[in-house]
């Protein structure tokens, strides 16, 4: 089988490409199919408002973004013009991410899962990545310790 970085067989690369993709592996740090509350929703919410297709890995990560600055701006009860308590609202995520756990390590790269998936076909038929397993634990970059933050 090929395989590929995940944004290569993301979700918009799929459905350009169709069949050929069928059998690809790749690694995300996040995956439709995964588990938790917050991504359920994500996802329902995004395959209801554009016609059932699935949220792409920049879809997962624009969310996330959005949702650490509205946590963090709630945080600091609207006082954005407090900048030092923003920026520590931000390093420390009190929202609920569709990756699951993650954390920010000591250079503010996320600490997270990283998830192998195959491109096949769901329920509906519809080709699309379906998750095989966790491939990284809890992983923090290999530069972190050469940080000076």
């Amino acid at each position: 089988p090929l395989i590929a970085p995940g944004f290569s067989a993301d979700e918009d690369v799929i459905q350009a490409v169709g069949e050929p993709m069928l059998g690809v592996l790749n690694t995300a740090h996040w995956t439709h199919d995964l588990q938790n509350p917050a991504n359920a929703e994500f996802v329902a919410a995004f395959r209801q408002k554009y016609a059932g297709r699935y949220p792409s890995v920049y879809a997962a990560m624009a969310y996330d973004t959005v949702m650490a600055m509205d946590a963090a701006v709630r945080d600091v009860g609207g006082k954005v013009e407090d900048r030092e308590a923003v920026l520590n609202a931000l390093k420390n995520p009190s929202f609920k991410s569709v990756r699951g756990e993650f954390k920010y390590g000591a250079n503010n790269f996320p600490v997270q899962n990283y998830y192998l998936r195959e491109v096949g076909k769901d329920a509906e038929g519809r080709i699309t990545n379906k998750l095989v397993g966790v491939t990284l634990e809890q992983h923090q970059d290999a530069y972190v310790g050469a940080c000076k933050m």
